[in-house]
């Protein structure tokens, strides 16, 4: 789960997502409609541990995973719970950094999640004994890669094809930018964003949100079928009490 961009577009917002995967994890299942305490949720849905790591909520908060904190670690398994369950416990709450903040991460992997939730942007890091919290500027783009994956030195150059890219497209649609997560680079197939490593870990699916004030689109693309799905997300704005 390794690449993230965010773009802010004239009263949009867009996240997209590359999932890099061992090609012998099962293939994970299209998105789908669920409720989770209380919540209307939209995400795809890993098979082998049942968590995600893309997902949105019907008030029009959004959750994005990346395996790995803030340098990449020695993993020491068995773990108490799958990052994606602990994923969804966020995402399928009303105050998404409030339940980040309170949750006990005790025995789990280190993992990013960014979070948009009431129109506030937050990066969260657990590092396996620490969480970090960095709130980010809304008016800005970002693009994060996994630490696991990708050493500083590669990051810093995904982070100029990104520069590079928005400077030949400053009014980007989900599709221009689902396209950037499928040919950024330069055709190196280890670390470009489309990545493919001896065809044992490679991008497995690309998936796409836009939110607005009224509604929410997702597109999900699944690499190793060739098949795309599309899904509108009526949003529901609720009273929160705070």
């Amino acid at each position: 789960m390794c690449t993230v961009s965010f773009i802010p577009v004239q009263g949009k917002v867009f996240i997209t997502h590359n999932r890099d995967e061992k090609i012998a994890r099962p293939k994970a299942l299209y998105p789908k409609e669920y409720n989770i305490n209380g919540h209307k949720l939209l995400f795809p849905r890993d098979t082998a541990a049942g968590g995600s790591w893309f997902a949105m909520n019907q008030n029009g908060s959004a959750a994005v995973l990346l395996n790995g904190g803030l340098t990449k670690h020695v993993a020491h398994p068995p773990y108490r719970k799958s990052r994606g369950l602990v994923f969804l416990d966020i995402i399928a709450a009303d105050h998404l950094l409030s339940a980040y903040q309170k949750a006990d991460f005790s025995n789990i992997e280190p993992f990013t999640v960014i979070l948009w939730n009431e129109e506030t942007l937050f990066e969260c890091r657990w590092d396996g004994a620490r969480k970090y919290i960095k709130e980010l500027d809304i008016a800005s783009t970002y693009i994060w890669s996994s630490v696991t994956l990708y050493d500083p030195e590669i990051i810093s150059r995904r982070q100029s094809w990104f520069v590079k890219w928005q400077q030949k497209n400053a009014n980007p649609t989900l599709d221009d930018i689902i396209q950037f997560h499928l040919s950024g680079g330069e055709g190196d197939g280890e670390n470009d964003l489309r990545m493919n490593r001896d065809n044992q870990m490679l991008t497995v699916s690309v998936t796409g949100m836009e939110i607005n004030s009224e509604t929410s689109t997702m597109k999900y693309l699944d690499l190793r079928d060739n098949l795309n799905y599309s899904y509108n997300f009526p949003l529901v704005k609720a009273v929160i009490e705070k």
